[in-house]
């Protein structure tokens, strides 16, 4: 590992939860029309058809990110989830369809976010890690979810969960909500955002049909493929109006989790 690759997983390791300017306003500043933390489209989920996923929530209830559980204390999620609130006002609700009933209440001790977190421009490399203070007791309502190692192809059919708004500015949805997304090329989607730098190489893009989509409040929610994790929503255009959805793809960052989590581990042994 370069010494340079290292400063920068350091950096990572150390930053804290909170930011002077929400992620909502910096992205309103550069697209309006794009929106952050945001199922358009989909239906209610069966009981237990998402073990993985959490509701990351603030102190009073309020769902504003998704996540995934991929250790029995890590959370994956975008990197904005993990950015922009103290992670003293952060609770994560595992083991049921229900957010306002949590099968099990665990708390954040840190938050991770990828060095280059927006940079060389907004969107880039949108991933981060949640700390959990206890373990997660697993059980068939909280499972772990495997991180994927095949890139799904051009019109492969992926699945988000989320609680996310049903609408643009709605509430959050109390019971969790499902909708099958198809994989597009990403040159395809870069086009049909304007050839913007904000869609990378670190970019899963998803598009089937306006009124199909991911909305607020489901930010950090998994994208399965065959079963496996491929990746977390970043960004949009609100709602599900006719343009792709960007996602941190798991695949390409698979190097930088693991890196992280074992750092993180090292420095508290």
């Amino acid at each position: 590992m370069s010494a340079l690759y290292a400063s920068w997983l350091c950096l990572c390791l150390l930053l804290g939860s909170s930011i002077d300017v929400s992620w909502a306003k910096r992205i309103h500043h550069k697209y309006p029309q794009t929106y952050g933390n945001r199922i358009v489209g989909g239906h209610e989920a069966e009981e237990g058809a998402a073990p993985y996923q959490v509701s990351i929530q603030t102190s009073w209830k309020s769902n504003i990110c998704g996540g995934v559980i991929i250790d029995e204390r890590w959370i994956l999620t975008a990197g904005h989830c993990a950015n922009d609130f103290p992670i003293d006002e952060l609770r994560i609700v595992v083991g049921t369809n229900d957010r306002l009933v949590p099968g099990q209440l665990h708390y954040v001790d840190e938050a991770l976010v990828h060095c280059l977190y927006d940079i060389p421009a907004i969107y880039a490399n949108d991933i981060g890690l949640l700390h959990l203070n206890k373990s997660i007791v697993f059980n068939e309502r909280t499972q772990i979810a495997e991180l994927s190692t095949e890139y799904p192809p051009a019109g492969a059919t992926v699945t988000l969960t989320g609680w996310g708004a049903p609408e643009l500015n709605f509430p959050a949805m109390e019971r969790l909500q499902t909708i099958n997304l198809t994989v597009i090329d990403q040159k395809v989607c870069r086009a049909a955002w304007d050839g913007t730098d904000s869609v990378d190489i670190g970019h899963l893009c998803t598009f089937t049909r306006e009124g199909e989509g991911a909305c607020n409040g489901d930010s950090g929610g998994p994208i399965m493929w065959q079963g496996k994790l491929v990746g977390v929503v970043n960004w949009g255009a609100p709602c599900a109006v006719g343009k792709p959805d960007m996602h941190a793809n798991t695949i390409y960052y698979a190097d930088w989790i693991r890196r992280s989590m074992t750092q993180c581990k090292q420095r508290v042994n």
